[in-house]
């Protein structure tokens, strides 16, 4: 999840030409391992918490609501990530292929950035 993190702001600023100089593919390249190694903690504590609020439940329950907890755990950062580093709002980008908000047209409307 911490390569996808990553990935979804470069592929939006390199799209939109927005923040993808050489300053900008700098910034992301020094943030690759801290996100990678982020989202690999946030989903390890996530698993060691999950597995503990079920100790004493069903099978079925002791094995989706660890993972569940791990899917949202690390989901959300990512999509964080995505908003605050990926769509620089009103940076001007050179493209012409995204508005001023510089999300991508081709990103879903129901996930917000």
């Amino acid at each position: 999840m911490g390569c996808v993190a990553w990935s979804l702001p470069v592929w939006a600023r390199a799209y939109c030409d927005a923040g993808y100089e050489a300053g900008g593919r700098f910034e992301l390249n020094f943030l690759l391992p801290l996100v990678v190694e982020a989202e690999a903690l946030v989903g390890l504590v996530a698993r060691a918490v999950g597995r503990r609020l079920v100790l004493r439940a069903p099978a079925a329950v002791r094995v989706s609501l660890p993972t569940l907890l791990v899917v949202v755990a690390t989901v959300w950062p990512a999509g964080w990530f995505f908003a605050t580093r990926g769509t620089l709002d009103g940076y001007p980008g050179d493209s012409g292929l995204c508005p001023v908000s510089n999300v991508p047209p081709q990103w879903p409307d129901r996930i917000p950035v």
